[in-house]
């Protein structure tokens, strides 16, 4: 029994290999390693130039790194290409991190594209920007879920040459509906969007929401009893 349950499994699974993969055509390899790690979180990040020119690109590897004090950390591609992004969080040490809603995704996408340092995304989209308490940097008006950061540390990764930007979370901005009694966001009411691989956009949907949980005791959801 055991070994026909193999049999099937390899007919149902494909295997790659590290050597199979390094075979693949690019395009595919991009898109299989890029998908299969799961949904990646959708953000803008502002940020604008010693010149005064603004920028806002799309961004899904923005993650949560502590909440006391409150940081978060995010990927930059290898630096031997210009990034207008990191050379302006650089310079001026700011930068927003913006949600992307359900009704946002083409614009998002459009942000990805290669100007030059000296066009805004801002004027290429319908995003607009929003300047607010004087923070430097921009954020995207309708978002509604903005962080203004500041740049604490960046940590070269020298196994494939990317960056990791270290930021305190400065500012926190949210639409009142979404913050529930315990401080909990509901990011299903937000229409808050995922990304599945590099150019797949979802709208998840909230299944359940459980409390902490303990040893030896029966997981329980906040939902249960009308609870």
């Amino acid at each position: 029994m055991f070994s026909i349950f193999i049999v099937l499994l390899n007919k149902e699974m494909h295997h790659y290999t590290k050597t199979s993969l390094s075979n693949l055509p690019k395009i595919f390899r991009l898109n299989l390693i890029n998908s299969c790690t799961g949904f990646k979180s959708a953000n803008l990040i502002g940020s604008k130039s010693q010149k005064g020119i603004s920028n806002v690109a799309i961004f899904s590897s923005v993650t949560h790194l502590g909440s006391n004090p409150s940081m978060l950390g995010f990927i930059i591609r290898p630096t031997t290409v210009p990034r207008n992004t990191y050379d302006n969080i650089k310079k001026t040490g700011v930068f927003t991190v913006n949600h992307i809603n359900s009704s946002q995704i083409k614009d998002a996408h459009q942000t990805s594209a290669k100007y030059e340092t000296d066009i805004s995304e801002f004027d290429k989209t319908n995003f607009e920007e929003e300047y607010i308490e004087d923070f430097f940097a921009p954020f995207v008006k309708d978002s509604k879920i903005k962080l203004g950061c500041k740049f604490v540390n960046e940590y070269h990764i020298k196994e494939n040459d990317t960056i990791l930007i270290v930021a305190s979370i400065e500012s926190l901005f949210v639409a009142e509906e979404l913050i529930q009694e315990d401080g909990w966001l509901n990011l299903d009411k937000a229409s808050t969007v995922a990304i599945n691989g590099l150019d797949g956009y979802a709208k998840p949907s909230l299944l359940d929401r459980f409390k902490y949980a303990r040893p030896n005791q029966e997981t329980q959801s906040f939902f249960e009893n009308g609870s």
